[in-house]
Order: structure tokens, then sequence, then C-alpha cells
């Protein structure tokens, strides 16, 4: 057995070890140490008496560090064939908030009967059967009320637009 297999077998597992804590990811943990690995293979030689654990520890250390810094600067990396439609490309967000803030605003001027509902169906997805367990209301009322509920809510929204467009802004269109 060479002295290189021999010093550096032993290793792997608390390489292994220290780079899984340092990434918190398995997959690109193992990546490294087998660029380490490489790395010792390579420049075996080239130690000069140090240490081979010490050696293997600095070399696995100063990858990592090298890997976050060029995660950070470019993101994480996504494989290709992992990326939605239409992921790459996105519309601006500023509006986003403009909206949001606007939809919280006209749900705070619904009573509370229909903003209940509303979240129920609309934001934590019940059925109408277990809106109306929860509210200890007959289905047809969940329906009616939650009917009432969106008209509002779309009237409320409809007059928000146009008292924007009035203020020389439009936010979005209401279908």
């Amino acid at each position: 057995m060479s002295d290189l297999q021999r010093l550096v077998e032993p290793m792997i597992p608390a390489l292994r070890r220290y780079a899984r804590a340092l990434l918190r990811d398995t997959v690109a943990a193992d990546d490294l140490v087998q660029d380490c690995l490489e790395r010792v293979v390579a420049h075996w030689q080239q130690r000069r008496g140090r240490d081979p654990r010490t050696w293997a520890f600095a070399i696995l250390h100063n990858l990592a560090v090298n890997r976050m810094r060029q995660k950070a600067r470019r993101g994480d990396h996504l494989p290709f064939e992992a990326v939605e439609e239409g992921v790459l490309a996105r519309r601006p967000a500023q509006e986003d908030a403009l909206v949001q803030a606007e939809l919280v605003s006209a749900l705070a001027q619904l009573p509370d009967d229909q903003r209940s509902l509303l979240l129920l169906v609309s934001v934590e997805d019940l059925s109408y059967a277990q809106v109306s367990e929860i509210l200890a209301i007959p289905i047809g009322t969940v329906m009616s009320r939650l009917s009432r509920a969106r008209e509002r809510l779309r009237q409320l929204l409809e007059n928000s637009d146009r008292s924007a467009t009035r203020r020389g802004g439009h936010l979005r269109s209401v279908k």
C-alpha cells in the first residue's frame, strides 16, 4: 500500500463530515471532497513535510471558501431541466406591492363575515363544507355570502383603480 493511500484513505470520512458541515448540502459536499482528494493526489509530493491531515483539511477548507464565495456571486445553480417555463423571465415586481396594499385595504373594508369567508376559501383553500363547519353556518349561506363578498371586493378594487387613474397612475386592469 502506498504512503498516499495509507495516510489519506482514513481521512475521507472526516473530510466528508467537515465538508457537509460547511456546505450543508450532501451532494455538494461529496463533490467538494472529490475535488479535494484530486488535489491531494496531484500535489502529494508538494506537501513539504507538512502533516497530511492538516494539509488535506486546509485544501478542503480553501476549496469550500472559494465555492461559497462563488455561490454568493453567482447565486444558486439550477439545472436547466429544473427551471420552470417563464421563471427566468419575470415581469417587474414593483407593481405587486401596490396591488397587494390595495387588496389588503379592500379586504379591510369588507364586513367581518364576508372577509372571513373569503380568507378561508381563497387563501386557506378550504372547501365550502369545511367553511360551513368552521363557521357553523349552512353551505348555502357560505355560497351566498361568498358571492356577495367577491362582488363587493371587485367593486372596491374597481373604485380604487378609478381613483388611481384620476391621480395619474394606473395600477392594473380588473376583469
